[in-house]
């Protein structure tokens, strides 16, 4: 995942995927600590014409391009702390599920070809994150009974089956989720809104 994220921003990146209202499901910030600082201080988050552009737009662009949709000098200041050159790629689907990436170099502007490339990078990336499609009712009952707290004895006392039945249920889903335990199954079964 990194990997595609560093070739495209060398001097740094920053991914927020998978967001739904406005908390993303991943978020992988690679960007300078200095910048960070300074972004979060001035308050730019907001009046940012890059992140105002994902919001709106499917695809990429240079971050030059936005300059003129930029009252505040979000760009200008990002430049002068070492991000000279820019790229912004959003993907959302249809729900409003999305996803968008910032992209920083400094020795020149971004291509167009690589601008396209940034772009389907960035939806493969959205939909490689896709929640399972497998899991059954009964999985998903199981794991939002474990999310509320429930123990395995409770919970098929509770569904009128055997605890080898509920421990079946939960192996299948964490290995369906690729989780490392019931707690977990339970909770990206959560974040991905299954539950």
């Amino acid at each position: 995942m990194e990997d595609a994220a560093k070739r495209f921003g060398p001097t740094g990146y920053y991914l927020g995927l998978r967001i739904r209202f406005a908390f993303p499901a991943t978020e992988i910030n690679r960007l300078p600590v200095p910048w960070i600082d300074f972004y979060t201080r001035e308050k730019f988050f907001f009046d940012d014409p890059a992140l105002r552009w994902s919001y709106d737009n499917t695809g990429a662009i240079r971050w030059e391009d936005l300059a003129r949709t930029d009252p505040l000098g979000v760009v200008g200041h990002g430049r002068a702390h070492g991000l000279r050159h820019g790229a912004v790629a959003a993907y959302s689907e249809e729900g409003g599920l999305r996803s968008y990436g910032l992209f920083y170099r400094a020795d020149r502007a971004y291509r167009a070809a690589e601008l396209t490339e940034i772009a389907a990078q960035l939806k493969a990336l959205h939909h490689r994150l896709d929640p399972p499609t497998t899991l059954t009712r009964a999985e998903l009952e199981v794991l939002r009974r474990i999310q509320e707290g429930g123990r395995i004895k409770e919970i098929a006392w509770a569904l009128g089956v055997s605890e080898g039945a509920i421990k079946q249920r939960l192996k299948n889903a964490r290995t369906k989720l690729g989780a490392q335990n019931g707690t977990h199954a339970a909770a990206l079964a959560s974040g991905f809104g299954l539950i």
